[in-house]
């Protein structure tokens, strides 16, 4: 029996591998010379700031401020401003078949989207409404929506 002949796909094939293993081999020399073990905590210790930058100087005590958790807002926005419960508007679009539509705010430049379960009575386009604001799926709408007069 003849000895096995290696044809040129099957040296590209090992040529390959060889160098795959060479290079996967460099890559566990350059992450074993880079690791951290053997550093001390305070090495790899980071603070942040006043500010909220990452800095590797531990911040002043002296600096420090005491905040009582009823000061602390979790809420989204920044204003606190309460607002007004009842609001005036216009119907600009409502389509029955569908049962939503849209209420111009003649208070504010804001349009409000109405569904026909938060209205009281019907409404047509350009009817005059009294209207509240409450947060929905997908922002503010109108809720308690009555025609106006």
């Amino acid at each position: 029996m003849g000895r096995a002949h290696e044809t040129s796909g099957k040296k590209e094939i090992a040529k390959k591998k060889k160098e795959r293993r060479r290079e996967k081999a460099e890559k566990k020399e350059l992450r074993q010379s880079n690791t951290s073990k053997g550093k001390s905590l305070e090495e790899m210790m980071a603070y942040v700031d006043e500010h909220g930058n990452l800095s590797s100087v531990p911040p002043d005590p002296r600096r420090k401020k005491e905040i009582k958790a009823e000061d602390i807002s979790l809420e989204a926005s920044g204003n606190n401003e309460q607002e007004p419960s009842l609001r005036e508007g216009t119907v600009t679009f409502f389509d029955t078949a569908k049962g939503f539509g849209f209420i111009k705010d003649s208070g504010s430049p804001n349009s409000y989207f109405v569904h026909s379960n938060d209205l009281s009575a019907p409404v047509r386009e350009r009817d005059k409404v009294v209207f509240e604001v409450a947060k929905g799926q997908k922002g503010m709408k109108a809720i308690a929506v009555r025609k106006q007069g």
